[in-house]
């Protein structure tokens, strides 16, 4: 059983999640319910997560699901003892929004020029969630001026899909002998792979099938500006 305040956040919460698709933020919820502190809200939303009627989502910024709704034509007895009727469970929960911040592994730089070391250590790059589609994703810092006629610069933060196949004209993230990496697009020409630049001063680059790897094709870029 809710108490009233439990209650009323959680529908405060949908009706939120069902105008908008973005969660309210705690200084929101906090005038919502006339609150005089956040320590309330996260009390509630830890008592509403405890028995599974909201969720919070790692590695997203303001991002609250929420799992279930209480059954529809029931009430409960709120904090004060009074009956505090229930509206009945949308039909259909919306999906988390879209521009909520999603942090992915950042795995230091890649060439847009020739090949360089393969990379191993990384930290971590918050994204909007709308700069990526299905899947699992990481980013680059992307070196050099090879895939500039592409709209990609050195410095520009590349976000790659991982994916180890790739169509044509596909721009992948392609590991040259296991140990080089470098931003290309991708073409096929007979038994050979070719990794084609977007810069005219510099030439396709033609490696047999077998030394080609790859490791992920772009979804999108992120670019700071100074």
């Amino acid at each position: 059983m809710l108490t009233a305040k439990q209650h009323e956040l959680l529908h405060f919460i949908q009706q939120k999640l069902d105008a908008s698709g973005i969660s309210p933020s705690f200084e929101e919820m906090k005038e919502a319910l006339g609150l005089k502190s956040k320590s309330g809200i996260h009390r509630l939303i830890s008592a509403l997560e405890e028995r599974g009627f909201l969720r919070r989502l790692p590695n997203r910024a303001r991002a609250l699901e929420v799992v279930k709704l209480p059954e529809g034509g029931k009430a409960v007895r709120g904090d004060s003892g009074n009956v505090v009727p229930l509206r009945k469970p949308a039909p259909q929960l919306k999906p988390v929004a879209a521009n909520d911040i999603v942090e992915v592994p950042l795995h230091g730089k890649i060439a847009a020029g020739v090949p360089i070391e393969a990379f191993e250590d990384y930290n971590n790059l918050a994204v909007p969630a709308a700069l990526l589609g299905a899947g699992e994703h990481y980013a680059l810092e992307v070196s050099g001026d090879s895939m500039v006629e592409a709209g990609i610069f050195d410095g520009d933060y590349a976000l790659i899909q991982k994916v180890s196949t790739a169509r044509e004209g596909d721009i992948v993230v392609a590991l040259v002998d296991g140990q080089d990496a470098t931003l290309k697009y991708f073409r096929r020409e007979g038994k050979m792979i070719r990794l084609d630049p977007a810069n005219s001063a510099y030439e396709p680059q033609r490696y047999e099938a077998g030394r080609v790897m790859v490791q992920g094709k772009l979804s999108g870029l992120l670019r700071r500006y100074h």
